[in-house]
């Protein structure tokens, strides 16, 4: 039964020989390997890098192929297993793209695919913008911060602080957006100077924010909008009154004393108490056209019965009205 065993199990290491080579005794290659020759995956932009193509076990000459995106890239030969290296420039954020390699010999059917790689391309961050929807607050407010770096490869962790003093633990951010705190307005202290930093995998790369102060909101009265309702009424209440006046008193003053001047046509009598008692004098007013500033005044003088042999005397003059 050992012996059985023994020869079972040299049956298949033959086996696994024989499909290895060919009938001239030339080898097969085995699954080359692809790996960045800095142990890093990790690229900044214009850096270049070398990837290492390599196939363990093969019968020489190899011919290695890169593909980028199954795209084919460049190929190198080499007489012996020595690896093959290729050598890029990270110009875009493009370059990042899946990496593999191709191994063949002259008796390799297709050939050999490595394993795949991926860059990750570290962009460092622009300086933070520290920002809040509102400048001013009061005391038993809550209020918001936000923090936010517009360029800069992701994730970023960004920190709050008050002074020099931390208020929040690091928030890490996997989308390009900004990261946001809530605080509660609670004292006079509370209005201190607060900003912000951020941070990414880009090597001594920690870039502060610009400073931002809350000030304090002024309470108003309950009573100044009453006042200033007020006084908004007697300021419109003047104008007004203002407007009337030569709008409409003025021009309604005068059209009394006019009409009244036109209407005033009759007679009076008056006494001289200097003269006789035996007469009286009256005063007759007619109006004339409403565009001259005259009316005609006849005056009649007029003797009691016991003075008939008297003759009566008119005069008529014009009289000037002024307003």
């Amino acid at each position: 039964m050992f012996f059985l065993t023994i020869l079972l199990f040299s049956y298949l290491q033959m086996s696994q020989q024989i499909q290895k080579t060919t009938a001239y005794g030339k080898e097969m290659l085995s699954n080359p390997r692809l790996i960045p020759v800095h142990r890093t995956l990790n690229v900044v932009m214009n850096q270049n890098v070398t990837l290492s193509c390599h196939s363990d076990s093969g019968s020489p000459p190899v011919r290695y192929t890169l593909f980028k995106c199954n795209q084919k890239v460049s190929t190198l030969k080499r007489p012996d297993l020595t690896p093959g290296l290729f050598n890029l420039t990270i110009n875009s954020a493009s370059d990042v793209g899946e990496y593999k390699c191709k191994a063949e010999n002259n008796i390799s059917s297709g050939g050999k695919y490595s394993n795949s790689l991926n860059f990750t391309l570290l962009e460092p961050i622009s300086k933070p913008v520290l920002s809040s929807p509102t400048s001013q607050a009061k005391k038993g407010q809550n209020v918001t911060l936000s923090c936010f770096s517009e360029n800069g490869s992701l994730p970023i962790t960004y920190v709050f602080f008050k002074g020099k003093q931390s208020i929040s633990h690091p928030v890490k951010m996997y989308k390009s957006k900004a990261a946001v705190i809530f605080l509660f307005i609670n004292s006079s202290s509370d209005f201190g100077t607060y900003k912000c930093k951020a941070e990414n995998s880009f090597r001594n790369n920690t870039k502060y924010s610009n400073t931002f102060n809350f000030t304090l909101a002024e309470e108003r009265s309950h009573s100044q909008p009453l006042i200033i309702s007020l006084g908004l009424i007697l300021f419109l209440f003047i104008i007004g009154f203002a407007l009337a006046i030569p709008l409409f008193i003025i021009p309604s003053y005068k059209a009394k004393k006019i009409k009244s001047a036109r209407s005033s046509t009759g007679l009076t009598s008056t006494m001289n108490a200097e003269e006789s008692a035996n007469y009286v004098t009256y005063t007759e007013i007619e109006p004339v056209k409403p565009e001259e500033e005259y009316v005609n005044c006849s005056v009649i003088r007029r003797e009691d019965k016991k003075a008939e042999q008297r003759a009566c005397a008119t005069v008529y003059s014009k009289v000037l009205i002024r307003d």
